[in-house]
């Protein structure tokens, strides 16, 4: 059964960085495109960065240049460093996994992504 497990969210004030990862288990998905989207409260959820399998990022605008993500492939887990954080960052983050092996396009969209984790509050104070 694929699981994927985010952790490192938490308060922090304006500024500030966080890391957070996502440890998946139940599959490999080194061949496969990670991603991260976030969903503030009242709005729907967004994305945020993705990697694919030969580890080129893209970002949302919003967090370009901000924002970072990685990938160990030999943990099977994915990171998203968020530096100069803003109060309108404050979300749960979500990981997901595309379950296609070695897509190379571009996947931004919910629909592009077959597994999800549970979420993981950041926060974001000003």
């Amino acid at each position: 059964q694929v699981q994927l497990v985010e952790s490192g969210g938490g308060s922090v004030q304006a500024g500030g960085s966080l890391r957070l990862s996502c440890a998946a288990s139940g599959r490999s998905f080194s061949r496969n495109v990670m991603g991260w989207f976030r969903q503030a409260p009242g709005k729907e959820r967004e994305f945020v960065a993705a990697m694919r399998w030969s580890d080129m990022a893209y970002y949302a605008d919003s967090v370009k240049g901000r924002f970072t993500i990685s990938r160990d492939a030999v943990k099977n887990t994915v990171y998203l460093q968020m530096n100069s954080l803003k109060p309108e960052d404050t979300a749960v983050y979500y990981c997901a996994a595309d379950k296609r092996i070695g897509y190379s396009g571009v996947a931004f969209r919910e629909k592009d992504y077959d597994y999800w984790g549970q979420g993981t509050q950041v926060t974001v104070s000003s």
